[in-house]
């Protein structure tokens, strides 16, 4: 090695030396702890009223359907008040693995490519972050069904 492959080396490991003083410790507990409790809220609160629709006379698989549309209209309209982003950061993945964070990931792009027009900003951003997953579950879904659909002849 020479001299100055010494010295970049150096300045490297100097400046992730400088950088760790100021990069904050995450807290796993905590943020795992925040996680449970805000997804279990979630969860509860959509099996409470998916139970309150079952009592008013709706069918369970209706009242499931319900309650999933409106997890992701009001998953919708958080993000675009800019509400979800603050839970979010708050709750973690509390809010974001369930299907409420599939629909941020729609919605926040589009969003923040509006001012391009509907088509080429809004059309075009809508499914930029969730393409990708939708084109993986489905490919998936499609294999798999194959692959049963192929057992079932046996």
């Amino acid at each position: 090695m020479d001299k100055q492959e010494v010295k970049k080396k150096d300045v490297a490991k100097a400046y992730e030396k400088y950088s760790k003083q100021f990069t904050p410790k995450p807290t796993y507990f905590s943020n795992c702890l925040k996680a449970f409790i805000v997804g279990g809220l979630v969860c509860t609160a959509a099996y409470f009223v998916s139970n309150f629709l079952v009592g008013k006379g709706v069918k369970e698989k209706d009242a499931i359907i319900y309650v999933t549309i409106g997890i992701v209209a009001l998953a919708q309209l958080l993000t675009g008040f800019g509400v979800f982003d603050s839970i979010a950061r708050f709750a973690g993945a509390g809010v974001i693995v369930p299907i409420s964070g599939f629909a941020n990931s729609m919605v926040a792009p589009a969003i923040e490519f509006k001012k391009e027009g509907p088509v080429l900003g809004v059309g075009a951003k809508l499914f930029s972050i969730a393409g990708p997953v939708l084109v993986c579950g489905i490919t998936s879904a499609t294999l798999v069904g194959v692959i049963y659909w192929i057992i079932g002849l046996f």
